[in-house]
């Protein structure tokens, strides 16, 4: 046979296919999520999500020495409160739980990477809900608002680089930019999850935080179903200043990851949430796939669909891989 393509040739060894990679992921392009947990004695596993647990402010800093010597980009915060009412009012008290991680991460990490602060309410509220409820038990978005710039302030004087404003309120982005432009931190970035799904993947996630959601988020978090509404929310969010737009989940949505990387000029970060990792932690424990292979293979999709920065739970054993063997 006389072939004058044969693809295969630069697949004959590792050296050859590194040589000629298209997607690769880097440690600085990840964005390890973590919690900490108010009073908590001792580090408490997260059941569904092997490796990560509920901090104290020990078992934290601790884990952001790891992210510094691990080089991994950028640490992501979500507290736990001892006491949670209706209103969230933790969340914007100067010695709240999330408030003092901020800055005690800030202080243990300077610059050395990113410290990310998670702009939401349903971890301090009592009713689970990303926001403050009106007469009828509904979100008042508005409302809402005024709590997520009050809140941002107080994560920005504590000392966070970044806000990931997770609460999908319409608006959310604006009111904060102009709330830390007033208060006079232009240089903290704001991070939107601007196509953020109503999933049922964020299961795991809700035994982290210890949230007990009365009703569902649909009102506010998008249809699966949709994908133009995500162009659209992302558009919004850049209109009102979003230096980042994320899509959440990762895996489930790899269209929308690529198709909002191609429509805009910022960079494009992707959540792989609890659930997601939790359904390849679970199928490896039970043998039926390799777990390292769908691992690497699951981020490269990502990556590989355009999100340029990617937050995964998996981000100090990627770290791990990459530095044993000069790739991902």
């Amino acid at each position: 046979m006389s072939l004058t393509e044969r693809p295969r040739r630069l697949r004959a060894s590792q050296a050859m296919r590194n040589l000629v990679a298209e997607t690769v992921v880097l440690p600085s392009q990840l964005i390890y999520p973590t919690f900490i947990k108010e009073n908590l004695a001792e580090p408490k596993p997260i059941k569904g999500l092997p490796g990560v647990f509920q901090n104290n402010e020990a078992s934290l800093l601790a884990e952001v020495d790891r992210a510094i010597n691990a080089a991994i980009g950028g640490i992501m915060l979500f507290g736990i409160p001892a006491e949670r009412d209706e209103l969230g009012t933790a969340a914007c008290k100067p010695d709240g739980v999330l408030n003092k991680a901020v800055a005690a991460v800030r202080k243990r990490a300077g610059d050395k990477l990113v410290v990310v602060a998670d702009l939401c309410l349903d971890e301090f509220t009592s009713h689970g809900h990303c926001g403050v409820l009106d007469g009828k038990g509904n979100v008042d978005n508005d409302a809402t608002l005024i709590t997520y710039g009050k809140m941002a302030v107080e994560l920005a004087k504590a000392g966070a680089h970044m806000l990931g404003a997770s609460g999908m309120m319409d608006g959310q982005v604006g009111y904060v930019r102009s709330e830390l432009d007033k208060a006079g931190f232009t240089e903290v970035a704001i991070l939107a999850y601007s196509a953020k799904y109503a999933s049922a993947f964020y299961g795991p996630f809700r035994d982290a935080v210890e949230s007990e959601l009365q009703g569902d988020r649909r009102t506010y978090q998008q249809d699966p179903r949709n994908f133009k509404e995500s162009i659209r929310e992302v558009r919004l969010d850049l209109e009102q200043g979003a230096d980042i737009v994320m899509v959440k989940p990762a895996l489930a949505y790899l269209d929308v990851i690529h198709e909002t990387s191609q429509s805009v000029d910022v960079p494009v970060a992707a959540y792989i949430v609890s659930g997601e990792m939790a359904m390849i932690e679970v199928a490896a424990e039970q043998g039926l796939i390799d777990r390292e292979r769908a691992i690497l293979e699951a981020v490269a999709s990502v990556r590989r669909a355009g999100a340029s920065v990617i937050c995964t739970y998996w981000a100090f054993e990627l770290a791990e891989m990459f530095y044993a063997r000069k790739t991902l």
